[in-house]
């Protein structure tokens, strides 16, 4: 499938769902990287989009006749406080493929100059965002978790200006679609209920089709959705990732991971890790995200309101039925990994409580949590106290009394080691994209070597593997290393 044949389903909508725009070009683009697996995967011509004429088309320089992109309205709740129009001030949808699966899927690019959502900024984005997001959204999608996906980076030959002067590039991004709890707001702000009928319908049948039928439509779409992010929160949680920006805006009515900017994958175990410049009261900390998701469902569920009951108590008694099922899905998929990554294969009473005192023992110890867990498969077959989990605490008594009880527990089961090792490697990734790493590599790309960027992106893409010569990847950062801040792309 070529470009030319993109469909654009969303903008059949209104003319109030998003505002037609062409990208502003750019002055040398060069390609960084180009996805050939994804582009596989969407039926797309990877022949086609790395020649001169695609790579034209991945930064906005010319399109296909008949391409009309299209910059999506959508307002937002950005750390509590309520913007009633914000959009896509730097991003502009190309149209949608369906890829070889039958999944109808977004193409979008980002730092494609401004927009009419753009609030006086440039629409630009930096080469570092982009290589981040690359990255990052790469090996989420490795580690299994639902995410957008990133189909190309290029680099436009323009300088942007953020506090210095930085190269620009522009990233090609995939969705299964960028409607956002926020998208819902900008319509409710508006008490435009024909709109968020439009919409939830288009909702329902672009991601839920099953619900079409239902007698209570609305009710099921709000249902699928609080099950798609308890979902998504719990598998964070479980591989240590910290969003750092969970506006409503940042939320997607699929359930996929949107918008790395400030993220960051903790090192050493700390509940109230926060990594965002802007996160000054630590409103996304790592252990606050269940919390906030709930918050931020709540804001979906009060714009489904006028569409799921004529009468306003019966619509609130059945919004708020539904939003407390998300701790209950949220938990059952975090004590189900939970277990997986201790390598318990059968359900025994304590075993929650086996976790819960693993994660104070590394907060205690200082360890990092990424190692932490899966040097436990390693050790299976060491002695009590010989492992290598041990070195990562600084006074390992604590884990030594821990490890006698999950020792005990595992032995409780009629498992051989080697199955355990396995099952429990298949959860516990070796590699995950090191915050300092990523720091190191954006620093090399600025510079036109991205022979570091290659590295990261082959590692973090095969993060349950053992990678010989790579091990550096694996390691925590020296304390010279440590990266404090990661900061919004804008």
């Amino acid at each position: 499938m070529q470009l030319p044949e993109l469909s654009n389903s969303y903008a059949q909508l209104p003319e109030r769902f998003f505002s037609r725009s062409e990208p502003k070009p750019v002055s040398e683009p060069r390609l960084i990287r180009f996805n050939r697996p994804l582009a596989d995967e969407l039926g797309l011509d990877a022949g086609q989009l790395t020649g001169p004429d695609g790579l034209e088309t991945l930064v906005g320089n010319r399109f296909p006749e008949g391409l009309q992109p299209v910059a999506l309205a959508y307002a937002g709740h950005q750390f509590g406080n309520f913007v009633p129009q914000l959009g896509d001030g730097r991003a502009l949808l190309l149209g949608e493929v369906v890829d070889v699966n039958g999944n109808r899927r977004d193409i979008q690019l980002k730092g494609s100059g401004p927009t009419r959502f753009s609030r006086n900024g440039d629409g630009r984005a930096a080469l570092g965002p982009v290589l981040r997001e690359y990255v990052v959204s790469e090996a989420m999608a490795a580690l299994g978790i639902p995410t957008t996906r990133s189909l190309a980076a290029v680099l436009t030959g323009d300088p942007v200006y953020r506090e210095v002067r930085l190269p620009g590039a522009v990233l090609t991004r995939v969705a299964s679609s960028h409607i956002r709890i926020g998208t819902f707001q900008y319509f409710a702000a508006r008490r435009d209920t024909e709109a968020l009928k439009i919409l939830a319908d288009y909702c329902i049948q672009r991601h839920f089709p099953h619900l079409a039928g239902e007698a209570r439509p609305y009710g099921a779409l709000l249902t699928a959705v609080v099950a798609a992010q308890a979902d998504l929160v719990a598998r964070w949680m479980l591989v240590g990732f910290i969003h750092g920006v969970m506006n409503t805006d940042n939320m997607t009515i699929s359930g996929e991971t949107i918008d790395y900017g400030p993220c960051a994958f903790m090192d050493a175990y700390d509940p109230s890790a926060v990594f965002s410049s802007i996160d000054r009261h630590g409103r996304y900390a790592y252990a606050n995200q269940p919390r906030v998701a709930t918050w931020n469902l709540a804001r979906f569920a009060e714009t489904l309101l006028p569409l799921m009951s004529a009468d306003e108590n019966e619509a609130v008694a059945e919004a708020e039925h539904v939003l407390r099922s998300f701790q209950a899905s949220y938990e059952t998929v975090l004590q189900r990994g939970f277990r997986r990554k201790l390598g318990l294969l059968t359900e025994a009473d304590g075993d929650l409580q086996l976790a819960a005192d693993f994660l104070d023992v590394l907060a205690r110890g200082e360890a990092d949590f990424t190692l932490g867990f899966r040097r436990l498969g390693d050790d299976l077959d060491t002695e009590e106290g010989q492992g290598t989990a041990r070195q990562l605490f600084q006074d390992p008594g604590a884990f030594d009394a821990w490890s006698a009880r999950w020792r005990e527990r595992i032995a409780s089961e009629a498992t051989d080691s080697a199955t355990r090792r396995a099952t429990m490697h298949a959860v516990n990734p070796k590699f995950i994209p090191r915050n300092h790493r990523i720091e190191q590599m954006i620093q090399a790309a600025s510079s036109g070597d991205f022979t570091p960027f290659d590295e990261i992106l082959g590692v973090v893409t095969r993060p349950f593997e053992e990678q010989p010569g790579m091990e550096r990847y694996a390691e925590p950062p020296r304390p010279d290393e440590r990266v404090l801040q990661t900061f919004c792309g804008t």
